[in-house]
């Protein structure tokens, strides 16, 4: 069995993630997925590259998951994505959303100062899981990959949070995320709730949430360190 789920399992998995997601590798949708993606790169160019699809699990072990930030879609535009909703590998400029997200911290966090690059491992090191609804697009084309499945795996990835952990901040920015976290147990968590911070909605109610500070006054009640969002 173990040999199993070691095939099935795709490369670039954290070692922490497998024992929770191996029975989603051996779901029908789950296999579908994989051989669509290949697919579609043996006719598209698709972001990220595979080395890069499931970087928060490699950034953020499953036990020291802090922070669940929910994304939508990977970046479609050359160097960006990287694994990480709303994260851009350097010298890539941060997006116009991830800008926002910025200008939220300018006036929420102490101390913080725009870092002068868009890259956010910094958090997912620290326990942030940053995880997009669908981890694969289209280069130049936004959410392609919708609906091929990968919304059922980032489902699976919440709900396994949500049911074997204890004490979690989700941070749901938007219509689509918060959809998302509808099965999120609220006995156990803290769910955060606010606009998308694309400059479409950011002022609809992204702007003046304080979910970065709130966050850590959740994590401190429950026991657990603080998030530096200033290490960057």
């Amino acid at each position: 069995m173990e040999r199993l789920a070691s095939a099935q399992t795709p490369p670039g998995i954290g070692e922490s993630w497998r024992p929770a997601l191996s029975a989603e590798f051996g779901e029908p949708y789950f296999k579908e997925l994989m051989n669509f993606v290949s697919e579609e790169r043996e006719h598209h160019v698709v972001y990220p590259p595979d080395e890069h699809i499931f970087t928060w699990t490699q950034t953020c072990d499953i036990r020291d998951v802090k922070v669940v930030i929910l994304g939508q879609n990977p970046y479609h535009n050359p160097d960006e994505a990287h694994g990480l909703c709303f994260s851009v590998k350097r010298p890539v400029p941060p997006p116009r959303s991830l800008q926002n997200i910025y200008k939220e911290l300018l006036s929420d966090i102490d101390g913080f100062q725009h870092p002068g690059h868009g890259d956010l491992t910094g958090w997912a090191n620290q326990g942030v899981l940053l995880l997009n609804a669908a981890l694969t697009t289209r280069k130049g084309k936004s959410n392609t990959h919708k609906g091929e499945g990968w919304e059922s795996f980032t489902d699976a990835v919440v709900q396994w949070l949500s049911n074997n952990m204890e004490g979690l901040v989700f941070m749901l920015w938007g219509v689509e995320a918060k959809r998302k976290g509808a099965s999120i147990d609220t006995n156990r968590h803290h769910v955060l709730q606010a606009a998308h911070p694309s400059p479409l909605s950011a002022r609809r109610g992204f702007f003046g949430c304080q979910h970065f500070s709130r966050a850590n006054e959740l994590l401190k009640k429950s026991g657990k360190s603080p998030i530096d969002w200033k290490a960057l």
